[in-house]
């Protein structure tokens, strides 16, 4: 288990294939609100349910997570692709 207080980089592939990237510090939880547990999931992704996750990476703080998060956001749908296979 990673140590309280680690931030993840998260792709998660939604019911249309379509993909969403985001930053938490609480992977199931944040899972579980995208896939309606919860009023705190993001609007892209309620319309797109049910959400799995697809690949994650740990960050070292808010502000490491948010930059990898948005590098992330700039791959085209290939690489991200290609992130996603590389997953354990």
């Amino acid at each position: 288990m990673p140590p309280t207080g680690t931030w993840w980089v998260y792709l998660l592939r939604c019911a249309d294939g379509s993909l969403y990237t985001g930053i938490t510090t609480d992977l199931e939880r944040r899972l579980a609100e995208h896939n309606g547990d919860g009023p705190a999931g993001a609007r892209y992704t309620r319309s797109r349910r049910p959400v799995q996750l697809a690949w994650c990476e740990a960050a070292a703080s808010r502000s490491e997570a948010s930059q990898r998060e948005a590098a992330v956001k700039r791959l085209n749908r290939a690489r991200k692709l290609a992130l996603c296979a590389s997953r354990p």
